[in-house]
């Protein structure tokens, strides 16, 4: 993949930040060279940093969700089977207020909305710890425009450089470094952890930054974009069977299973898929009363056939599949847009499933439209959507089959009730499903 793509995910913070010794549960050593008597001592590493001391380097890429509050708290709960800080982070639901979205991009905003959404019937389920507001709590900010001057360049407005203390009060602006709490320092979050209720958040298990290749591992806002729309269309996924495409941490489909009966969470990669786990016991309490359950299953999309090895974590049963086969009528994916191999492979996991189901479905697709100045062609362009679009197109226009593919692009003016920032580059897409039921006249019958 080439760097102008890698670079569709970063912004220049992210480009610039550095993270000593990676965020792979290593740490980083200085090494320095003391002098006994005069004589310099071999090189020694010095001791290692407290956990505070994280920051994400350049060659990592980091979500607008958390790179928003890169500063905040961030509750560090684990490591990962492969040894990547865990953390843990609440994202505020509106339930029953009036939410308000406004992307702050030129050229328009999405409208004020009142809306009444009633949480999930509160059974008898304790009140966990809740953990801090994460960077879901960022206020909306301006979005990204592309600005072209008269001659069609990339005009960049600076901000202007303040005068600046002797010593800086936070750290260089080449590092971004939250400050980490472990599980037994939660406590210093005090009443501020715990102004919500456990059915006005869903908590998320993720982490913050992570190779291109483990990008999953983190919340995108995509996926809150996507859990938006499912919250405020509560009458279409009503008893459901629901089918989420690297569903990543698992959050759209958490909360798809509020009203929907069968939700299968699926994605690759053990480490990710009991991630999902963590978080779907996380929120039980949140799926426990509408009576939703959710399946988390491996489904590579370069693959033409489910596992069914009973050694193989999360592989699929016969009856499972049977079940996916026989009622999914709705198919769900966020944010899985960002590289071409790839989105070629989800668009041809999408008509081989189509195929197999026995019912007419309808996916659902949440896309942000990155803009990127790319070396290649000397200008502003957005390469991973434009790709995406034109699979969209050729899935419209396949001909000659017996299903029939109608796409068609979803009004965003729906209620936001969860807390991100909401820009005017996300985007919903839907593809309807039918089996072609026209009578075809060959040119003999005609005659």
């Amino acid at each position: 993949m080439g760097i102008h793509q890698v670079t569709a995910f970063l912004s220049v913070e992210t480009t610039i930040a550095r993270l000593h010794g990676g965020l792979q549960g290593t740490r980083k050593n200085r090494c320095c060279c003391p002098m006994v008597d005069g004589e310099p001592r071999p090189w020694l590493p010095s001791p290692a940093p407290a956990m505070d001391e994280i920051t994400f380097k350049s060659d990592t890429v980091l979500s607008d969700v958390h790179l928003h509050t890169p500063n905040q708290r961030q509750l560090m709960v684990r490591l990962s089977g492969v040894g990547q800080p865990v953390f843990l982070s609440q994202f505020k639901l509106l339930w029953n207020q009036a939410s308000q979205t406004d992307s702050g991009a030129e050229g328009g905003s999405h409208r004020a909305h009142h809306t009444e959404v009633t949480p999930p019937a509160r059974s008898g389920c304790s009140s966990e710890a809740v953990s801090l507001q994460a960077g879901a709590d960022a206020t909306s900010q301006e979005g990204v425009a592309a600005q072209l001057d008269e001659d069609g360049d990339l005009d960049v407005v600076r901000r202007p450089r303040a005068a600046s203390p002797s010593k800086p009060s936070g750290p260089p602006r080449d590092k971004v470094h939250p400050m980490i709490l472990t599980q037994e320092e939660d406590d210093v979050l005090g009443d501020e952890a715990r102004e919500s209720g456990p059915y006005d958040v869903i908590k998320i298990e993720h982490t913050m930054a992570t190779p291109l290749e483990d990008v999953g591992k983190q919340v995108w806002r995509g996926a809150l974009f996507l859990a938006d729309y499912i919250l405020s269309q509560r009458d279409l996924f009503q008893g459901r069977t629901v089918l989420e495409l690297g569903a990543g941490t698992g959050l759209a489909s958490i909360l798809a299973a509020t009203v929907a009966q069968t939700v299968y969470c699926t994605d690759v990669g053990a480490d990710l898929l009991a991630m999902c786990q963590r978080n779907i016991a996380l929120n039980s309490h949140l799926t426990a009363a509408g009576g939703g359950v959710i399946k988390v299953k491996e489904l590579d999309w370069l693959k033409d056939d489910l596992c069914t090895d009973p050694e193989v974590p999360f592989s699929w049963s016969e009856e499972d599949i049977s079940d996916l086969y026989g009622h999914t009528t709705i198919l769900l994916a966020a944010e899985v847009f960002y590289d071409d191999d790839l989105t070629d492979a989800l668009f041809k996991t999408l008509s081989r499933l189509a195929h197999r189901l026995k019912n007419a479905s309808t996916a659902i697709l949440s896309v942000e439209k990155r803009l990127n100045f790319t070396l290649r062609h000397l200008e502003v362009t957005c390469e991973a959507y434009d790709h995406f679009r034109s699979c969209l197109r050729r899935l419209e226009g396949l001909t000659g089959g017996r299903l029939r593919f109608a796409v068609e692009p979803v009004d965003v003016s729906f209620p936001q009730l969860l807390v991100y920032e909401r820009i005017q580059q996300l985007e919903l897409w839907k593809v309807f499903v039918e089996p072609v039921t026209e009578l075809i006249v060959s040119e003999d019958t005609a005659s």
